[in-house]
């Protein structure tokens, strides 16, 4: 196995050379075309003063050039920072200035709102993808053109810091989960392993990229010579389109995707005759749903639970075992689950039991960046890292997710925390005290709904509320659904009762 991902486009161009590695919006890149740029971007990266150590940040929508600028950090043995592109500026500003990143790399769009980032962190050059460069920006094109040679590769230990993968934070800040070069190319390589994803294989994919599950996608592509259909962003036409066009033989996809496909009126005249399996993650799925998705595919649909902490799965079934509907399979290769007691981790609960999951083995992250506290609540002394997820485990070992431990609400696979949303709500001039819940939505999974307790003498309306909130949060994150109520469950020391909340529902 490779020491650090640094290493992965010289070894695939290597071994695939000038077989098809990448298709996006048209063009197909070889495994030879793809380490060329890698090296080349490496090279401009280097010009501007990116060294070893240094963090770049990546704040880009799915495309051809993350992929390549997330192995060119790689390459000069920095560190990669892969955000998602729904956070806002204010959000990615908080990233940057607590990772201490010199550098982000952007789609067009994100960066005339994000110039004056600069000028208050240590970032030091904003470059963009596209062609219209916005003032004060560099051309990643220009980067490309300029030609100049990458330096000398360095030497890098797998056991160090190669990616910083913010979450969203219980506390109202997200948490930079620290991941070893060993995590990720261990998950990637084991993933592939589990689903034998080889250079047989053709992948239409819309995860996106920053996302740990497009992740080991794409290092199935780059370490065992499998092809990736990467679109830009989900649409069901395409996705059928592609599957058809490319005789793809797998899908992967979270369950609203699936959903919009099998409501889709296109469905019935998709060729998806190619596809040999599909794989669905993010949240769970019902039953229902998967078999419904496997009698109009024609072909096992498998689930997949991961997390960032782990730098991608930690768990699914193995393409040759028994696929079993309702829970997320077994672990990886080289890597422990059990169910925990939810009050003492040290107790391992009896088989077919509820308690914690938790999962132990080298893709486990090295810790939160800059956040001791956090880390030692979530990563116990012997390894073993606490999910926050309740489930069982049977005889075989596979796992049921049953609940979640905290919180959070699980909205279309991303992580969404009350007390993020709570915090922006209190700066409202109109609301005295708001706490968030959770719903059930048939497309989402989950969607976070907001009680408000107004000042008195003050008046507000829900439309205001949301739109407060998208000032501030990612789309994601803001409350779909606003109740305003006279109070909210407390406990007797006055904290907010937040799965009781529904009791007050309407």
């Amino acid at each position: 196995m490779l020491n650090h991902i640094g290493q992965i486009p010289a070894a695939a161009a290597f071994k695939f050379s000038n077989k098809d590695a990448l298709v996006f919006e048209g063009r197909t890149f070889s495994f030879n075309e793809i380490n060329d740029l890698v090296e080349r971007a490496a090279g401009g990266l280097s010009d501007l003063g990116i060294v070893q150590g240094d963090t770049v940040t990546l704040y880009a929508a799915n495309s051809w050039e993350w992929i390549v600028s997330y192995y060119a950090i790689a390459r000069l043995g920095a560190v990669i920072n892969p955000v998602n592109t729904m956070l806002t500026p204010s959000e990615i500003e908080y990233v940057v200035k607590d990772c201490g990143a010199k550098a982000i790399i952007a789609s067009p769009e994100k960066v005339a709102a994000i110039m004056g980032v600069k000028e208050v962190s240590d970032v030091e050059e904003i470059i963009s993808f596209g062609s219209d460069i916005a003032d004060g920006a560099i051309s990643f094109d220009a980067l490309i053109a300029a030609n100049i040679s990458a330096p000398t590769p360095v030497e890098i230990d797998p056991a160090n810091l190669s990616t910083i993968g913010y979450t969203s934070g219980t506390t109202g800040h997200p948490k930079g989960a620290m991941q070893s070069h060993r995590a990720v190319i261990t998950n990637g390589a084991m993933t592939s392993q589990m689903q034998m994803r080889g250079a047989d294989d053709c992948i239409v994919s819309a995860l996106p990229c920053p996302h740990v599950y497009a992740n080991v996608i794409m290092m199935s592509m780059m370490m065992f010579g499998s092809k990736l259909v990467l679109h830009r962003a989900f649409d069901v036409d395409l996705a059928f389109a592609d599957i058809t066009a490319h005789k793809a033989t797998i899908f992967d996809g979270v369950p609203a995707m699936y959903m919009f496909m099998l409501n889709s009126p296109t469905i019935k005249d998709a060729d998806l005759s190619s596809l040999t399996r599909c794989y669905v993650g993010g949240q769970t799925m019902p039953v229902a749903t998967m078999e419904a998705v496997e009698t109009a595919f024609k072909v096992p649909l498998t689930e997949l639970w991961g997390m960032t902490e782990i730098a991608g799965l930690g768990s699914t079934h193995p393409l040759y075992g028994n696929n079993k509907h309702g829970s997320i399979g077994c672990a990886l290769p080289y890597c422990e689950l059990r169910i925990a007691d939810a009050e003492d981790a040290a107790k391992t609960m009896p088989r077919g039991e509820v308690g914690e999951l938790m999962v132990r083995g080298p893709i486990v992250m090295m810790g939160y960046f800059n956040d001791e506290e956090k880390t030692r609540e979530a990563l116990k002394p012997d390894g073993w890292l606490h999910t926050g997820d309740l489930g069982t485990m049977d005889a075989e070992g596979c796992v049921s997710i049953v609940d979640r431990k905290k919180d959070m609400i699980l909205t279309g696979g991303y992580n969404v925390y009350p007390a993020e949303i709570e915090r922006v709500l209190a700066a409202h001039p109109a609301v005295a005290l708001a706490a968030v819940g959770k719903l059930p939505d048939d497309i989402k999974g989950e969607i976070a709904k907001a009680y408000i307790v107004l000042k008195t003498n003050t008046a507000c309306t829900e439309d205001e509320i949301i739109a407060f909130c998208r000032e501030t949060l990612a789309a994601y994150k803001c409350p779909r659904k606003v109740q305003f109520v006279d109070d909210v469950p407390k406990t007797s020391t006055g904290k907010i009762m937040r799965r009781e909340l529904h009791t007050l529902d309407i």
